[in-house]
């Protein structure tokens, strides 16, 4: 069980434990634009929909997981959470999501499985919820594309080495870059991972800067403190 300020997070039945990344997603993904409505592509144990439930207003927040033991630790999580009549978890994958889409959401988050390389572990479970095969960027690309609102935004967290490209992915179906933040775990450490977020509006200038997670091990940055302490316990 990993205990947040207003909620926790059972993790027994899932491969994917909560992680720095979903955190981080779950924390920056911009809701200034009040959305309505929300959608986690790949909820995992739920976090990022939990968080999001804490940070905004909105009404309908949907979380979307192919895995079923994901599924109903996502569900379980929901239900013990102060928002369960806000958060709804499907057991489908995005291909069968996408085929009927019944709305269209202000705000669509994702923290995709992005292995990409050949190797695969022992556990089978681990690698779907891990490699890239379970969830080809074109294919999340093509979601938000068909699901986003008007003035949505769609946000993720990706690998460094893989933001040139999804963003020139993204512009093929008009998603344009508003804001990115690059994080390194430590000062000296190499920018591992890219926060992006993309609107249908091109933006004169793109609202770019780094992020730092530790100066020394278990040492938080102020500026990490200042995104996640709504939400850690210790900060």
């Amino acid at each position: 069980m990993f205990k947040f300020k207003q909620f926790s997070i059972k993790q027994d039945k899932t491969a994917m434990k909560v992680g720095t990344d979903g955190v981080l997603l779950g924390s920056w993904a911009p809701i200034s634009h009040n959305p309505f409505s929300i959608l986690d592509i790949g909820a995992g144990t739920g976090i990022i929909a939990l968080m999001l439930a804490q940070r905004s207003n909105a009404e309908q927040i949907d979380a979307l997981e192919i895995d079923e033991d994901a599924y109903e630790q996502a569900v379980e999580n929901f239900e013990a959470s102060p928002w369960s009549d806000r958060l709804f978890c499907f057991h489908a994958g995005l291909d069968e999501f996408v085929d009927e889409p019944e709305d269209e959401y202000d705000l669509i988050v994702s923290n995709p499985p992005f292995y990409a390389e050949d190797y695969k572990t022992e556990n089978e479970q681990r690698d779907l919820a891990r490699f890239q095969d379970a969830m080809p960027f074109e294919e999340l690309v093509e979601a938000a594309d068909l699901l986003l609102s008007e003035n949505g935004i769609f946000a993720l967290i990706i690998p460094f080495k893989e933001e040139e490209k999804f963003i020139a992915l993204a512009k093929e179906s008009e998603l344009y870059p508003i804001k990115i933040t690059r994080v390194k775990g430590t000062p000296k450490s190499e920018i591992k991972r890219s926060l992006l977020a993309f609107s249908r509006n091109e933006v004169p200038e793109i609202e770019i800067d780094e992020l730092v997670i530790e100066i020394d091990r278990h040492v938080y940055t102020p500026e990490y403190i200042e995104l996640t302490k709504e939400f850690y316990l210790k900060m």
